[in-house]
């Protein structure tokens, strides 16, 4: 929330104000003792000045300096306190400013409790790892913006909240460093970063930048620093301003005889196995397993993919903070491409080790962190693999594979009747990201599978499964729930549990030939769920979508939402391709042309390359996208023309869904078919056209539902 100067003085007038003149500090340089005097907590400062708490801490401690009209505001607060509290009068008693910020802690509990995110604060049974050492403050920190970076346009300010309440990472978690070596973090801060190499920009990064993002599960890691480099910077640092090719081989690095790698090795600092690309991870072992490390991102590299991070890579340096800042808070510091972030987010949240007491010895060692993959990976069952892994190609299997994949559907035009031809529109229906709706309260494999032979079937137990589904005769006019085309099965094949389970809901009886079932089970995805809904509702609502719209309404807002901010709108669209890229990730493919059948991929190193978890959430969510076909059917006798992942095309005799969706009496919407909304598996609008335009793409054999938005929807699940 941006405030004018007039607003700004008008909200440190009325701070002043309410002051009560009874203790003074001796000069306005003291600004914790002013403030203390005067009974003002940091978070009202904070308030008022419209910044977060740690830049109050970052002001206080000379860590950094307000700038431009923050700056005038902060001296005008000083100066008033100044006046009202000479230095011969003591200060009242004031209980900790931590206490007004988090009820019930104390000054020593605070830097432990704001290490800790509030989702996962408990009390610690375990001692999972040393306690980090806080930064030292920067050397170089701006007091006004120099004269280059002071033509930027300021970021505009929005309720989200970027700040870093870990004491350790006073300016939160990453900065976009600029070709003048201003590094422009959250909130406004800017830092002075003096590095002219790659080597000394790693150095004052972990030295004195103060930045970095506490873990996210108490047995989790803390997330290293990430510095976004313009164009400008990347050139300064003796990168080249883009890299030749890169446009059409996205895996490009820089090679190895170049001058900044051989700078990196030979300050003993080395790269991941990517190397130097877009991302670049640069580190250096400490302690045991423990290292040093620093993420860069290279804007002109297109490290910000522009169906991501829709517009942000042309954002000035400020607002790209701002985006990359509040995805950071929200989700997780970016690790590289959003799928990268998805499938790390994971692992941040269930990490695969925790402390555990050595019975014999009562030495703290490292263990299975229950709920987790743990830290080997685990093969799939031959099934479950795609046709170049190792399990396949090694053992000649011929069995068929799980075909577990989104819908694309479309309804035979002979099956058109003539009261749907002549309605006037098609209507599209999207539902919010699908998949992250499919993977609530998902029940998956967390051990390695085990084969059986004519099994009784089992709703709960994850696994694939060989049955035949092909006696099931559904509604022509309806997609079969039981293959990604829609067309009924022909013979006995493998599904997910969620695929057969829905079955046995339709009333028919299932008789599995073989499967390959799991032993141990969890929630796996659930924190992960839990964390990527609460970001899309919550940056859908700086939007101004909010949940407690009525259904016109929010079709209103959803028209407006791209327009009210375009970096939250960045930021919401992130979040998107992070669920879909994530999944998608589970199965990564081999890339490169010289790879070879049934040879091993660097993907399967990863305990996380699951492609059984990603059936799971793909089954999940085509069944619940059926299950609501099915629903509309039978109250409103309307059946879908067409279906591409999670978006239906309807006929309508209007051009709102509010023209054809099902309502009670009670002007209520019906439960069990669609219903628009802001959260996750509710529809909203995506898009409309006439109903001509729909059957004549049909003849074609062409998918309504894929241009229905007036584009070309691309399923796109980062693989």
């Amino acid at each position: 929330m941006t405030n004018q100067p007039s607003q700004l003085f008008n909200a440190i007038d009325s701070l002043l104000s309410a002051i009560d003149d009874g203790t003074v500090l001796p000069v306005p340089a003291e600004r914790v003792r002013l403030r203390e005097a005067a009974g003002l907590t940091p978070a009202a400062v904070a308030q008022a000045l419209g910044v977060r708490v740690p830049s109050i801490t970052a002001w206080e401690a000379g860590r950094a300096e307000p700038k431009g009209e923050r700056l005038e505001a902060y001296r005008r607060l000083l100066e008033g306190l100044a006046h009202r509290y000479p230095s011969s009068i003591e200060p009242p008693a004031l209980a900790p400013s931590a206490s007004a910020d988090r009820p019930g802690l104390s000054v020593a509990d605070a830097p432990a409790a704001a290490s800790v995110p509030a989702a996962a604060a408990q009390p610690q049974e375990t001692p999972d790892s040393q306690p980090s050492a806080v930064p030292p403050a920067p050397k170089h920190s701006s007091p006004a913006i120099s004269p280059t970076a002071s033509s930027r346009r300021p970021a505009a300010r929005k309720a989200a909240s970027t700040s870093a309440a870990d004491p350790r990472f006073p300016h939160g978690p990453l900065a976009v460093l600029d070709g003048d070596g201003s590094a422009y973090g959250i909130d406004g801060i800017v830092l002075d970063c003096p590095a002219t190499s790659i080597v000394e920009l790693v150095e004052w990064t972990l030295r004195e930048s103060g930045l970095g993002a506490a873990k996210l599960n108490r047995h989790g890691k803390d997330s290293d620093p990430l510095i976004v480099l313009t164009a400008a910077a990347a050139v300064k640092l003796g990168l080249p301003e883009r890299l030749e090719g890169h446009e059409q081989r996205r895996s490009l690095r820089l090679p190895g005889d170049h001058p900044v790698v051989k700078q990196i090795s030979k300050a003993k600092w080395q790269l991941t196995q990517r190397g130097f690309g877009p991302w670049a991870r640069i580190y250096r072992k400490t302690q045991g397993r423990e290292r040093q490390c620093v993420q860069l991102a290279i804007l002109s590299w297109d490290a910000l993919d522009e169906r991501s991070w829709p517009g942000v890579a042309e954002m000035e340096p400020a607002d790209i903070t701002r985006v990359l800042g509040v995805y950071a808070q929200r989700v997780i510091t970016p690790r590289g491409s959003t799928a990268v972030s998805g499938l790390e987010l994971m692992t941040a949240l269930r990490p695969p080790t925790r402390a555990v007491q050595d019975h014999a010895s009562g030495n703290w060692v490292s263990g299975y962190n229950p709920g987790s993959l743990g830290t080997e990976p685990v093969d799939p069952a031959p099934p479950e693999a795609t046709s170049e892994h190792p399990v396949v190609v090694n053992c000649g299997w011929a069995g068929g594979f799980l075909n577990e994949e989104a819908y694309q559907w479309v309804r035979a035009v002979d099956l058109l009747s003539d009261e749907e031809c002549m309605l006037p529109f098609a209507v599209g229906l999207d539902l919010n990201t699908a998949f992250l709706a499919a993977s609530a309260r998902l029940t998956v494999g967390l051990s390695a599978p085990d084969h059986f032979h004519a099994p009784t079937f089992n709703p709960k137990i994850p696994g694939s499964w060989l049955v035949d589904l092909s006696h099931i005769e559904l509604d022509p006019r309806l997609p079969s729930p039981f293959t990604p085309d829609g067309t009924r099965p022909t013979g006995p094949a493998w599904y997910q549990t969620h695929t057969v389970a829905y079955a046995q809901e339709l009333g028919h009886t299932v008789h599995p030939l073989e499967a390959y079932l799991r032993r141990e089970t969890g929630a796996y995805l659930d924190p992960w769920h839990d964390r990527l809904k609460t970001a899309y509702v919550d940056t859908l609502a700086d939007l101004g979508v909010t949940k407690d719209l009525s259904d016109a309404e929010f079709l209103a807002a959803m028209e407006r939402h791209k327009q009210a901010d375009p970096a939250m709108a960045a930021v919401l669209a992130a979040i998107k391709a992070t669920v879909k890229g994530g999944v998608g990730k589970l199965r990564e493919r081999p890339q490169g042309k010289s790879y070879k059948q049934g040879e091993r991929w660097p993907a399967l190193e990863r305990p996380t390359w699951r492609p059984d978890i990603r059936a799971a959430v793909i089954s999940k969510a085509r069944v619940n996208m059926h299950r609501k076909l099915n629903n509309m059917a039978k109250m409103t006798g309307l059946f879908p023309l067409a279906v591409l992942s999670d978006c239906v095309v309807y006929p309508s005799p209007g051009e709102s869904p509010l023209d054809f969706l099902p309502y009670a009496a009670s002007s209520k919407p019906q439960p069990g078919g669609f219903r628009l909304g802001p959260t996750p598996g509710l529809a909203k609008l995506e898009g409309v056209q006439s109903m001509l335009w729909a059957v004549d793409l049909m003849e074609q054999g062409l998918n309504p539902a894929r241009h229905i938005k007036g584009g070309d929807a691309v399923l796109d699940e980062g693989e």
